[in-house]
């Protein structure tokens, strides 16, 4: 507005040019209706800006701004589309710097209107006012007639269609067959589900998120009771098992990474990646090794040869292939641990996500296996295909008969790791001796019976907040309560909270003690919800009933509780800066339970200390310091 102002200003009584008098009438509408749009945008801040995420009072009068600024868009279009008709004119001959002008202004205005488009197809709720149907308990007293149990039934149907063409948009640029389509119903209903009962937007949730990191940094910087250090103090016994343990993790951690193939090499090494693969990509595929699955230029086969520093020969397969439930691994023979390594790769493609995503539940029946259970389904179909890879078409045998006294090892990070895990129950009868390194594993994985079953013989290693290991339907459910609750309760405006914890995440400094409801209630009142929690709940989801009070849960939840595999090696940095931007850091290993992982962390780092590359930097630090350790 501002430069179209100057514009005008200066060239005032110039418009003399072929042309000029559309362009001196373009001009004047544009400055007017820009003007209205600034009002109404900076009415609309305005009003924003009052009261707080749960009282709304003070911005009821913000849907009529709205719909204002919404209908200013009509005159705007017109406009773009008379600018645009005016630069394509090819009879004007006025002043160079006008035309450009013009022209900006109106790619500017295009821009624009494109992007508000977008916006409103991916943020827009279709269903409006029809959540207040999603009754929850109080369902049954409005289902007596078949009219409103249809009524509901017609509204869970339209949102779990809006979650799967969301998706279906969201992984456009993928061939989808038949365990597509089902992947995206199944998806649909779970996040359908998952957000049926809330009425919070995204600038809610990231709120909530902060206000939780600053509470529990607070809560962290409070001293440890006595009981709670001594429970940390293993024995020698132990620790003599977990370095042992920790030294093994560090060198087959290279083989989950490598799994990861070019993409990984090149994150790693960003300047050199490119000429080192170089002279590798223009090799012919080796003929010892089975290869399956495109590897255009040999630079995943490459890749992995530069991180294992194995030879060609060591190769035993190697699938590139990947499909939604179907993922790259491959067979080596590490020579050093005198070991069969079957690596499987974690999450790198939009199928790998639609895999990690499928997260319903499914019973895994194993002979001779008690401890039978529940797993998570995406990662139990991808263990299944690769189990039939190796069983049915015999690559373990041709593994086995290349070096019969080798132990079986399996591998894997992140969606690797699950799937190793499962991978590894299913081969436990088979291969005694079996020994499985889960590297950041998702937490949603087994029942408690099979996570027991599955300490004999796999680690799970997990470095400090790591989201992923602390993934599940039960810990969701609990975030999203807890993110409701503080932010219900907290009487700041929501762009206070906003600006303060984007300084904190930042720059540091103490955690801010906003004022809340919460504060001056005693330890009963807490338990219950404030009437401001209560208006952010449409209802009450089961998983958030079975939270709650899972001893008056007659059923089970519809999400039941999934664990990690295994013994679990937890990495913790001793001293370093809360920073992100933190160099000088010193780890520390513990074993640690199942349940030390049963609430997720909000941290900067919390997807960070996931990353392969931040996992094998942890373990190789605590092997180096071992090995000095021990020299002396």
């Amino acid at each position: 507005w501002i430069g179209i102002l100057v514009l005008y200003t200066v060239h005032k009584g110039q418009f003399s040019c072929p042309g000029g008098g559309l362009l001196h009438s373009y001009l004047l509408v544009l400055l007017f209706l820009l003007a209205s749009i600034i009002c109404a945008l900076s009415a609309l801040v305005y009003v924003s800006m009052q009261g707080t995420i749960s009282n709304p009072g003070p911005r009821k009068s913000l849907p009529k701004l709205l719909y204002t600024r919404l209908l200013l868009y009509l005159p705007e279009f017109i406009w773009a589309v008379v600018g645009a008709v005016w630069v394509s004119d090819s009879s004007v001959h006025c002043e160079k710097t006008v035309i450009n002008v013009v022209i900006g202004t109106v790619i500017a205005s295009w821009i624009i209107i494109i992007f508000t488009i977008i916006g409103v197809v991916i943020v827009f709720d279709p269903l409006g006012g029809k959540k207040t149907f999603y009754l929850g308990d109080g369902v049954s007293r409005n289902l007596e007639s078949s009219q409103s149990g249809q009524l509901l039934y017609n509204v869970k149907n339209t949102a779990t269609r809006v979650w799967e063409t969301r998706i279906r948009l969201l992984c456009c640029c993928i061939v989808q067959d038949d365990d597509h389509r089902v992947a995206f119903t199944s998806i649909a209903e779970l996040f359908r589900t998952y957000f049926s009962d809330t009425d919070l937007v995204p600038s809610d949730i990231a709120a909530g998120l902060t206000l939780l990191h600053q509470e529990q940094d607070k809560m962290e910087s409070c001293p440890k009771e006595p009981e709670e250090v001594l429970c940390h103090s293993p024995s020698s016994l132990v620790t003599d098992d977990l370095d042992i343990e920790v030294e093994n993790a560090a060198h087959y951690m290279l083989f989950a990474a490598a799994a990861y193939g070019w993409p990984y090499y090149v994150y790693t090494n960003p300047f050199t990646a490119l000429c080192k693969l170089d002279g590798d990509c223009c090799r012919n595929r080796p003929t010892d090794s089975d290869i399956t699955g495109s590897d255009r230029h040999n630079f995943h086969f490459g890749s992995i040869l530069k991180i294992t520093g194995l030879q060609y020969r060591d190769f035993i397969h190697i699938s590139f292939h990947n499909k939604i439930y179907e993922i790259p691994f491959f067979v080596a023979l590490d020579h050093k641990k005198e070991a069969i390594v079957v690596a499987v790769r974690g999450t790198l493609s939009f199928e790998d996500i639609l895999t990690d995503l499928s997260a319903d539940c499914e019973d895994l029946t194993l002979e001779d296996v008690l401890e039978n259970g529940f797993v998570h389904k995406g990662i139990t179909q991808a263990a299944n295909y690769i189990y039939r890879k190796l069983i049915n078409d015999g690559i373990l045998n041709q593994a086995f008969t290349t070096a019969p006294e080798y132990k079986l090892v399996i591998v894997g990070h992140s969606l690797g790791g699950g799937t190793a895990s499962i991978l590894s129950i299913m081969l436990r009868n088979s291969f005694p001796t079996l020994r499985c390194y889960a590297f950041s594993p998702p937490g949603g994985l087994l029942s408690k019976s099979l996570a027991d079953y599955s300490k004999n013989f796999i680690i799970s290693v997990i470095v400090g907040k790591d989201l992923v290991a602390r993934l599940s339907m039960p810990n969701m459910e609990d975030l999203k309560r807890r993110i409701v609750r503080i932010v219900a309760n907290c009487n700041r405006p929501k762009y206070q909270i906003l600006l303060r914890g984007c300084w904190y995440e930042v720059f540091g400094g103490d955690p801010d003690d906003f004022p809340t409801e919460l504060d001056g209630r005693n330890q009963d009142a807490l338990t219950q919800p404030l009437l401001a929690e209560e208006s952010l709940m449409v209802h009450r989801s089961p998983s958030y009933n079975a939270l709650e009070d899972e001893s008056h849960s007659n059923s089970p939840p519809q999400y039941p509780h999934l664990y990690l595999p295994g013994k679990i090696i937890h990495i913790v940095e001793e001293s370093s800066s809360k920073r992100l931007c933190s160099s000088d850091i010193k780890y520390t290993a513990r074993w640690s339970s199942e349940t030390m992982f049963s609430s997720i962390l909000i941290s900067p780092k919390m997807i960070t200390d996931h990353m392969p590359d931040v996992v094998l930097k942890a373990l190789n630090s605590l092997s180096q310091e071992q090995g000095s350790c021990m020299s002396c």
